[in-house]
């Protein structure tokens, strides 16, 4: 059986184009029948819109040769620890734009899990694992050391959830992951803990501290010729998983920091803005953070979302 037909309706009216009005769909049409019918949805969409973009713009060779040529830049630039195509679409805010698509998923209503987040493109697989109380601060730090604790709950029971991995890292006080910066040990400031069976969690960290993006690759060229400040407010990452729960990427704010509103790659939600109070009575830190965090079922999520109306995609 050939394979359904689709057309997607360009923003201009054949009438008023001035270029080839059956050159789209031609292209959406050489999709063979053994394509998968979400990826030709996605495809066709995709191609309408650049095709209406590059039409729209009537951009020129030059300035499509410049394109490929930022596209190739990021992944010269890019390595294990840097990612820097993501960091271009975490620039224009596309990163941001399908984390809320998936939180829509979700209802908001009372018992849904913690808000997540952009990944961001600094993460590192296998930081080290350890044990609740330990530090993840390696050697001698010029930042206000943190205890940062809380438990992990079940969005819908609130019963405690022990077994979680919390995998964290923060940049230095210099703006800098360690991977890029020969003056930190490796892996300084990553680490993954494990919640008891209280849900229970705790860690030494440091306080964040704002950070311009780098700005010797594309994303830090792009900012400057749109005339934009490269920092992100004072943050920590968190990705958050459990064999039994829906996986939770997620950043957490200081509530102080200047850039909350601006963040270069529109990542704050006002749930994520933390508290970091003075902390009394413990010699290894200044201060203190409790951040609790809730994560929700695949199926609970399920419900949740046909409750608000709202059918998960099947590829969620």
């Amino acid at each position: 059986m050939a394979p359904a037909r689709i057309e997607i309706e360009s923003t201009k009216s054949v009438k008023e184009s001035k270029f080839n009005p059956n050159f789209t769909q031609h292209v959406i049409n050489t999709m063979g029948p053994k394509t998968d019918p979400r990826l030709r949805s996605v495809m066709a969409s995709m191609i309408t819109h650049l095709h209406d973009f590059a039409r729209e713009t009537e951009c020129t060779f030059d300035e499509w040769s410049a394109g490929i040529e930022l596209l190739n830049w990021a992944g010269r630039i890019s390595s294990n620890g840097r990612n820097e195509s993501l960091l271009l679409f975490d620039l224009l805010g596309i990163e941001t734009i399908v984390d809320e698509i998936m939180n829509s998923k979700i209802a908001a209503s009372p018992g849904v899990p913690t808000d997540s987040a952009v990944l961001g493109p600094y993460y590192r697989e296998n930081a080290p694992l350890y044990k609740n109380g330990d530090s993840i601060v390696q050697g001698k730090t010029d930042g206000e050391v943190t205890y940062m604790h809380g438990r992990v709950l079940d969005a819908g029971t609130g019963k405690p959830i022990e077994g979680v991995v919390l995998d964290l890292w923060q940049a230095s006080t210099n703006g800098k992951y360690e991977h890029i910066d020969e003056t930190q040990p490796d892996f300084n400031l990553r680490g993954r803990f494990t919640s008891d069976s209280k849900g229970e969690y705790g860690l030494y960290c440091i306080r964040p501290t704002p950070y311009a993006i780098p700005s010797d690759g594309p994303g830090g060229t792009l900012l400057q010729l749109l005339d934009r400040h490269p920092m992100r407010p004072a943050h920590i990452h968190l990705l958050i998983s459990h064999p039994g729960y829906k996986p939770l990427v997620t950043q957490i704010y200081d509530r102080e920091d200047p850039y909350l509103e601006t963040d270069t790659t529109f990542a704050v939600k006002d749930s994520l803005v933390v508290e970091f109070a003075p902390k009394k009575g413990d010699p290894k830190a200044v201060l203190d953070l409790a951040f609790d965090i809730r994560l929700v079922k695949p199926a609970e999520e399920s419900q949740l979302a046909k409750t608000n109306g709202t059918a998960l995609a099947s590829s969620a």
